[in-house]
Protein backbone atom coordinates (compact mmCIF):
# COMPACT_ATOMS: atom_id res chain seq x y z
CA UNK A 1 0.00 0.00 0.00
CA UNK A 2 1.23 3.24 -0.70
CA UNK A 3 0.17 6.16 1.21
CA UNK A 4 -0.65 9.39 -0.19
CA UNK A 5 -0.15 12.20 2.69
CA UNK A 6 -1.74 15.01 0.38
CA UNK A 7 -5.44 12.46 -0.92
CA UNK A 8 -7.86 14.28 -3.08
CA UNK A 9 -10.10 15.05 -0.53
CA UNK A 10 -7.27 17.88 1.26
CA UNK A 11 -7.02 21.32 0.46
CA UNK A 12 -4.62 22.35 -2.01
CA UNK A 13 -4.27 25.65 -0.21
CA UNK A 14 -1.73 26.83 1.58
CA UNK A 15 -1.07 30.36 3.53
CA UNK A 16 2.29 32.07 3.41
CA UNK A 17 2.83 34.87 5.45
CA UNK A 18 4.96 36.20 7.98
CA UNK A 19 4.54 34.82 11.33
CA UNK A 20 2.42 36.41 13.72
CA UNK A 21 0.29 34.72 16.23
CA UNK A 22 2.30 32.70 18.93
CA UNK A 23 1.50 29.26 17.39
CA UNK A 24 3.26 29.69 14.51
CA UNK A 25 6.68 31.03 15.74
CA UNK A 26 6.21 27.88 17.68
CA UNK A 27 6.08 26.01 14.72
CA UNK A 28 8.34 28.00 12.57
CA UNK A 29 10.96 26.65 15.20
CA UNK A 30 9.64 23.49 15.83
CA UNK A 31 10.18 22.91 11.72
CA UNK A 32 13.38 24.45 11.56
CA UNK A 33 14.49 21.85 14.35
CA UNK A 34 13.01 18.94 12.83
CA UNK A 35 14.73 19.76 9.45
CA UNK A 36 18.28 20.99 10.78
CA UNK A 37 19.18 19.65 13.47
CA UNK A 38 17.26 15.92 13.30
CA UNK A 39 17.43 14.78 9.81
CA UNK A 40 20.57 16.58 8.61
CA UNK A 41 22.55 16.97 11.41
CA UNK A 42 23.84 20.53 11.18
CA UNK A 43 22.94 21.53 14.44
CA UNK A 44 22.58 20.09 17.80
CA UNK A 45 19.43 20.29 20.03
CA UNK A 46 18.37 23.64 18.28
CA UNK A 47 19.60 25.81 15.26
CA UNK A 48 18.53 29.25 16.65
CA UNK A 49 21.02 31.73 16.79
CA UNK A 50 21.89 35.86 17.07
CA UNK A 51 19.97 35.82 13.79
CA UNK A 52 16.96 34.81 15.02
CA UNK A 53 16.86 38.05 17.44
CA UNK A 54 16.56 40.75 14.72
CA UNK A 55 15.05 37.99 11.65
CA UNK A 56 11.29 38.14 10.53
CA UNK A 57 10.12 34.65 10.64
CA UNK A 58 7.62 33.66 7.71
CA UNK A 59 5.50 30.52 7.30
CA UNK A 60 3.98 28.46 4.87
CA UNK A 61 0.14 27.03 7.04
CA UNK A 62 -1.82 23.89 5.99
CA UNK A 63 -4.87 24.49 7.00
CA UNK A 64 -8.03 22.58 7.74
CA UNK A 65 -11.21 23.34 5.83
CA UNK A 66 -10.88 27.41 5.89
CA UNK A 67 -8.81 27.61 9.12
CA UNK A 68 -4.59 27.79 9.11
CA UNK A 69 -3.74 24.49 11.00
CA UNK A 70 -0.03 23.79 10.77
CA UNK A 71 3.14 25.25 9.86
CA UNK A 72 4.43 23.01 7.18
CA UNK A 73 7.16 25.51 5.80
CA UNK A 74 9.94 28.55 7.33
CA UNK A 75 12.57 30.48 6.59
CA UNK A 76 13.60 33.76 7.87
CA UNK A 77 14.86 36.82 6.94
CA UNK A 78 16.87 40.01 8.11
CA UNK A 79 18.21 43.50 7.05
CA UNK A 80 21.75 43.20 7.56
CA UNK A 81 22.47 46.78 6.74
CA UNK A 82 20.21 49.56 5.10
CA UNK A 83 19.33 47.39 1.95
CA UNK A 84 20.78 44.10 2.38
CA UNK A 85 18.46 41.69 3.12
CA UNK A 86 19.07 37.55 3.71
CA UNK A 87 17.32 34.80 3.99
CA UNK A 88 18.35 31.93 5.60
CA UNK A 89 16.66 28.59 7.52
CA UNK A 90 14.32 27.51 4.41
CA UNK A 91 12.54 24.19 5.56
CA UNK A 92 9.51 22.51 4.58
CA UNK A 93 8.38 19.63 6.58
CA UNK A 94 9.31 16.28 4.59
CA UNK A 95 6.15 15.43 4.36
CA UNK A 96 5.01 17.81 2.26
CA UNK A 97 8.16 17.92 -0.11
CA UNK A 98 6.40 16.07 -2.75
CA UNK A 99 4.38 19.05 -3.73
CA UNK A 100 5.31 22.10 -5.54
CA UNK A 101 5.22 25.34 -4.37
CA UNK A 102 5.34 25.31 -0.88
CA UNK A 103 9.11 26.40 -0.65
CA UNK A 104 8.78 28.39 -3.85
CA UNK A 105 5.97 30.78 -2.53
CA UNK A 106 8.50 31.17 1.09
CA UNK A 107 11.46 32.51 -1.48
CA UNK A 108 8.54 34.86 -3.61
CA UNK A 109 7.29 36.23 0.11
CA UNK A 110 10.92 36.56 1.23
CA UNK A 111 12.23 38.62 -1.51
CA UNK A 112 8.54 40.81 -2.16
CA UNK A 113 8.78 41.37 1.64
CA UNK A 114 11.76 42.73 1.65
CA UNK A 115 12.20 44.48 -1.45
CA UNK A 116 9.04 46.51 -0.04
CA UNK A 117 11.29 47.28 2.54
CA UNK A 118 13.85 48.62 0.48
CA UNK A 119 15.99 45.65 -0.26
CA UNK A 120 18.27 46.25 -2.96
CA UNK A 121 20.26 42.93 -2.41
CA UNK A 122 18.73 39.82 -1.33
CA UNK A 123 21.58 37.03 -0.41
CA UNK A 124 21.08 33.55 1.04
CA UNK A 125 23.66 30.93 1.35
CA UNK A 126 21.81 28.23 -0.37
CA UNK A 127 22.68 24.55 0.17
CA UNK A 128 24.60 22.73 -3.05
CA UNK A 129 21.28 20.53 -3.95
CA UNK A 130 19.06 23.56 -3.72
CA UNK A 131 20.68 25.33 -6.29
CA UNK A 132 19.03 24.24 -9.55
CA UNK A 133 15.68 25.41 -7.70
CA UNK A 134 16.94 28.85 -7.16
CA UNK A 135 18.52 29.19 -10.07
CA UNK A 136 14.84 28.59 -11.64
CA UNK A 137 13.72 31.54 -9.45
CA UNK A 138 16.06 33.90 -11.03
CA UNK A 139 18.99 33.72 -8.67
CA UNK A 140 22.28 34.21 -9.64
CA UNK A 141 25.53 31.79 -7.69
CA UNK A 142 28.10 33.70 -7.01
CA UNK A 143 30.03 31.21 -5.84
CA UNK A 144 30.86 28.31 -3.50
CA UNK A 145 31.38 28.55 0.23
CA UNK A 146 31.29 26.05 3.16
CA UNK A 147 28.74 26.69 5.34
CA UNK A 148 27.85 24.95 8.55
CA UNK A 149 30.47 22.51 7.17
CA UNK A 150 28.53 21.39 4.64
CA UNK A 151 28.74 22.75 0.42
CA UNK A 152 26.80 25.70 -0.53
CA UNK A 153 26.66 28.21 -2.44
CA UNK A 154 26.57 32.11 -1.99
CA UNK A 155 22.89 33.22 -4.06
CA UNK A 156 21.84 36.96 -4.88
CA UNK A 157 18.02 37.17 -5.77
CA UNK A 158 17.07 38.88 -8.87
CA UNK A 159 14.49 41.81 -7.50
CA UNK A 160 13.41 42.64 -11.06
CA UNK A 161 11.60 38.96 -10.76
CA UNK A 162 10.41 39.69 -7.78
CA UNK A 163 7.26 42.41 -7.45
CA UNK A 164 7.09 44.39 -3.85
CA UNK A 165 5.19 42.56 -1.42
CA UNK A 166 3.53 45.20 0.71
CA UNK A 167 1.46 43.10 3.32
CA UNK A 168 3.38 40.18 4.09
CA UNK A 169 1.63 39.80 7.65
CA UNK A 170 -1.94 38.92 5.27
CA UNK A 171 0.41 36.75 2.81
CA UNK A 172 -1.20 34.69 -0.16
CA UNK A 173 -2.50 31.59 -0.59
CA UNK A 174 -0.73 29.19 -2.46
CA UNK A 175 -1.77 26.75 -4.77
CA UNK A 176 0.14 23.40 -4.56
CA UNK A 177 0.63 20.92 -7.42
CA UNK A 178 1.48 17.18 -7.24
CA UNK A 179 4.88 15.64 -7.96
CA UNK A 180 3.84 12.45 -10.58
Amino acid sequence: MIFDPFPAFLSAEYFVKFATGGWEHQGAAALRCKVFCEEQGIFSGDDRDAIDRVAIPLVALSSLGIAPDMVVGTVRIHEAEPGVWWGSRLAVAPECRKVGAIGTSLIRLAVGAAHARGCRHFFAHVQSQNVLLFQRLHWQSLGDVSFHGRPHHLMQADLTQYPPIADPETGFVALLKRAA
